[in-house]
């Protein structure tokens, strides 16, 4: 009531002193209270001014502000005389918190004049606030070049509405300066086209008046994806006469891979085949007629060397294109006088060039008869004593293994030649064949196999059989034979007569007839298995250049898996339909199907195929569950599913899927080619008076030819020459295999079956089957006991080889003469640090200096150019350790050698290619001083490995 009455007085005063001043308008407001925020505790102020005003007062949420909280001004405007009012008031924090009501908290201004009132806008009061976090962050990001990077942020709630900038590394993204930014579009970053200076770290900053925020920071890459460059021109042919190969290559450097770009996909190289045409030669025309007889008493004719032309490089005609001669019959003058008429000085004759000529080669006809009558009469005389029984050739042509003397009686360094090593220990190939056993093998006595020949001395010359154990100087015994196997290895065939050796003994293992048959009847796949951790290990099927190698890591901690391979043996189904591929390797299948690993595995495949050309086209082909075969890759494409390292006579493989794997090949030209094996076997028949020899024609693996070995075991077949490789090509021409030199009065053979041939598709396309060839000899009497001769394999139009034969038929061998079975292979499987060259602190010390990137690039590719492993480097980009799967790759492509001295060396040069950078070359000196020499370990034990690697 009070204030009523205050107001009301307050107006009549004024409408009493300010009547004369008055206009006949409303109130005008000059100012309206603005919108306001409360940050922190900090009251606001509202204003209000208006003209001409009798009084002013603020409304706040429909009630009345008190007067003592208004703050009045007045002043008099001049020219027009009318009264302006200011009024403020102080809105707190306290007051708006204690409001509560449906709406924000207001206040307006009502102004008075003697016409009426007039009401501001309504203000209204909030406290200001901006939370922490954002609704929605940025999110990192890889895009292509020349992509759209749209980048969200949404910010966190507050009073007043945030506003939102973009941060590159910590600079501020204007859209004013770059055309292709937009930042207008809801709060988020849109680049419209991305270029390779847009990758950075991006964050969102979101701000008010009372705070500011910072989202996370996104990082955006701008990838390039490797693109082929153009196809060079395509070589020259790489024959110059017939069917040859040319190749173009290509370069993945239009672009080249950036920032994590993918690398080119497809081929690198390119091969065509080309015709080169022959050089041919020229040859001389007719001759012309004869010229008139000149006044030199001579006449001439000529000749072209047009028929034909020589042409692409053929040589011109030898000879003379011109001819002369006398025209008058000698009878020529000379000096005014005729020829026959011309006196010879006194004491000197004619020389008579036609008698010397004839004498000189009536003596050499001479000469040459006598030559042969002599060798004929000496090679009739040693064939019938039987003594020094080596052929001439094969000595001219390098081919004599044996060198057979007389000796004296009763040497006990004799060894009887008709015992046979045995072959499953043959080491002539590289790839791998078992674990050594660590444990002495004994030797015992058995006098019987070592009886002395009477006549004859055998010194041993050949490195296979050195390779055996059978060396000069040494006495060898073996004890009874065994039956059983070695751990992880599945007995396949039938009959129980094949054994291996058990642990720490040479045995020998009896011949048994039923391997033949359970041969023929039925092949199961050769199998081994192992248990596997996470420290890794090897596999090796023995004796079959197959063998897995599990890194270390890559089966997960606390977990084991028992893996397995096999090799099958039944016919292979991975060849094309077209026919135009052939298997250059067992069908190898490691299991089981559900392993998971962290980074693949190195498996090792032995093959056949002449890799010196580059006349192949090599697959790697996986076989589908539905059993149909699939391609992999090709040995020479640029693939980041899997690695192929084709060495001489192994192919090392990268794979991280279980299946059954086969290299094939197609042949581009007819220089392709494949190595075959070639054996012969020989032993009595059952009359004791025919001697079978049979010869085989395998695939150059260790797998194929052991087949020969189970094969012959059961026929109680004898080696009778260290087993030989033949290059055959692609060219169509068939095999021809022939014996020759038999001794005519001891042995015999039927007519017509000294040479037998197989055709081109039969050598070129098998496979699994061995080629077998069988000659049978008859004596003429029991007392003829030794047998020598020579084998010719040769290809129509290609390469031969020479099988010296020597051997001796004694009464004996009707008994069951025993092969030497291997006594090192009891272990398929190893497991832990001693599986691994690379001792494992060394490995994962290389693993983390090359792994991590510098100046001058990633150091793994540098490790791989120094190990020779410098193609098909996406693949090795793709692993999340490059190094540690180089040097895999490395154990596999070693692991028969084992030499780390070439290791440490790569490691010392990197070094010194990389010496700008000192933290990395002192590293690597270190390293490479602390890998042990290859020499240090194979002499050390595998329990000192272990304590050196610690």
């Amino acid at each position: 009531m009070t204030d009523r009455l205050q107001r009301f007085e307050s107006l009549r005063l004024w409408s009493r002193d300010g009547l004369s001043a008055m206009s006949g308008t409303l109130p005008h407001f000059l100012q309206e209270p603005d919108d306001a925020y409360i940050v922190k505790s900090n009251p606001i102020k509202l204003r209000c001014r208006a003209r001409p005003a009798l009084q002013i007062f603020f409304k706040c949420n429909g009630e009345w502000v008190h007067q003592n909280q208004h703050t009045s001004l007045e002043h008099t405007e001049l020219g027009t005389g009318l009264k302006i009012r200011e009024v403020m008031i102080n809105v707190s924090r306290q007051q708006v918190e204690d409001f509560h009501g449906p709406e924000d908290y207001w206040c307006l201004c009502v102004a008075w004049s003697h016409l009426g009132t007039s009401k501001s806008r309504k203000a209204t009061v909030r406290i200001a606030y901006l939370r922490k976090n954002f609704e929605q962050e940025p999110q990192g990001m890889e895009v292509p070049i020349n992509g759209m990077i749209v980048l969200h942020c949404r910010p966190p709630e507050g009073v007043p509405a945030a506003e939102v900038e973009w941060l590159k590394n910590e600079e501020l993204v204007s859209s004013i300066e770059d055309i292709n930014i937009d930042t207008r579009a809801d709060h988020n970053l849109i680049i419209n086209e991305a270029r390779l200076s847009d990758s950075g770290n991006y964050t969102c900053l979101a701000s008010n008046i009372v705070a500011r925020r910072r989202s996370a920071t996104a990082t955006v890459i701008v990838f390039v994806n490797g693109g082929w460059s153009s196809w060079t021109d395509w070589s020259e042919c790489n024959v110059r006469c017939g069917r040859g190969v040319q190749k173009r290559t290509r370069t993945c450097t239009n672009p080249a891979p950036l920032n994590g770009g993918a690398f080119c996909e497809g081929m690198s190289v390119q091969k065509s085949t080309c015709t080169s045409p022959c050089p041919e030669d020229g040859g001389w025309a007719k001759w012309t007629m004869w010229s008139v007889c000149s006044s030199e008493c001579e006449r001439q004719r000529t000749r072209e060397c047009t028929d034909p032309e020589p042409k692409h490089g053929g040589r011109l005609c030898d000879g003379a294109a011109l001819d002369t001669d006398n025209c008058t019959g000698d009878l020529c003058i000379q000096d005014r006088k005729l020829l026959h008429d011309v006196k010879v000085p006194q004491g000197e004759s004619l020389p008579n060039n036609d008698v010397a000529l004839y004498s000189g080669l009536a003596a050499g006809v001479v000469t040459v008869v006598v030559l042969v009558i002599a060798v004929t009469l000496y090679r009739r005389n040693q064939s019938e004593y039987g003594v020094d029984v080596i052929d001439s050739s094969a000595l001219t042509g390098g081919f004599q293994s044996f060198s057979f003397k007389s000796a004296r009686q009763g040497n006990p360094l004799l060894m009887n030649s008709s015992m046979q090593p045995d072959l499953t220990v043959s080491r002539t190939y590289t790839g791998p064949i078992c674990f050594p056993d660590s444990m002495e093998k004994e030797l015992i006595p058995e006098p019987a196999l070592f009886d002395p020949l009477p006549d004859l001395k055998v010194k041993v010359h050949s490195s296979f059989m050195v390779s055996l154990g059978v060396s000069e100087r040494a006495e060898y015994h073996a004890k009874a034979p065994s039956q059983t196997f070695p751990r992880g290895v599945v007995q396949e065939i039938g009959g129980g007569g094949g054994t291996l050796g058990g642990r720490g003994k040479s045995q020998l293992a009896p011949v048994q007839s039923a391997l033949l048959s359970s041969m023929m009847t039925g092949k199961r796949p050769l199998r081994t298995s192992g248990v596997f951790g996470h420290g890794g290990g090897r596999l090796v099927v023995p004796n079959a250049g197959v063998s897995l190698l599990v890194p270390h890591g890559a089966i997960e901690e606390d977990t084991t898996w028992e893996l397995y391979m096999s090799i099958t043996q039944q016919d292979s189904s991975a060849l094309s339909d077209e026919g135009q591929e052939i298997l250059l390797s067992p069908e190898v299948t490691y299991g089981p199907p559900g392993l998971t690993l962290s980074c693949p595995v190195a498996l090792t495949i032995a093959h056949c195929a002449d890799v010196n050309s580059e006349d192949w086209n090599i697959k790697l082909k996986r076989q589908t569950q539905d059993n149909s075969w699939e391609k992999v890759m090709t040995v020479e494409e640029e693939s980041t599913a899997s690695y192929c390292l084709l060495d001489t006579q192994c192919c090392h493989l990268l794979v991280e899927r279980p299946g059954c794997y086969a290299l094939v090949g197609e042949a581009l030209t007819q220089e392709a080619g494949k190595r075959l094996r070639l054996a012969a076997f020989g032993n009595m028949e059952s009359n004791f008076l025919n001697y079978s020899i049979r010869v085989y024609c395998v695939n150059d693996t260790p797998h194929a030819f052991q087949e020969v070995v189970s094969v012959e075991r059961g026929r109680g077949g004898r080696l009778l020459e260290e087993p030989k490789t033949l290059l055959f090509r692609a060219n169509s021409f068939s095999l021809q295999v022939s014996i020759q030199d038999i001794p005519q009065f001891l042995w015999s053979i039927k007519p017509f079956t000294t040479c037998q041939e197989f055709s081109f598709s039969q050598v070129w396309c098998s496979s699994q089957s061995p080629l077998q060839c069988a000659f049978s000899l008859e004596r003429y009497s029991p007392a003829a006991n030794q047998l020598s001769c020579k084998i010719s394999v040769r290809q129509v139009k290609g390469h031969e080889q020479i099988l010296q034969v020597y051997t001796t038929i004694a009464e004996s061998e009707k008994d069951t003469v025993p092969f030497f079975t291997q006594s090192d292979c009891t272990i398929t499987s190893q497991t832990g640090s001693r599986a691994f060259k690379i001792p494992l602190s060394i490995r994962q010390r290389i693993c983390a200096t090359f792994d991590t990137a510098n100046a001058k690039g990633k150091d793994w590719q540098l490790l791989a150019q120094k190990l020779h492993i410098d193609r098909n480097l996406g693949y090795f980009a793709c692993q999340t350790s490059p190094s540690a799967v180089i040097l895999s790759l490395w154990e596999a492509q070693h692991q028969e050698r084992g030499d780390l001295d070439s290791l440490a060396s790569a490691l010392e040069e990197i070094g010194k290619v990389q010496s700008k950078h000192s933290t990395s070359v002192d590293t690597l000196d270190c390293i490479s001083k602390t890998i042990p020499s290859s020499d240090s370990t194979m002499n050390r034990s595998s329990e000192e490995l272990d304590a050196n690697h610690t």
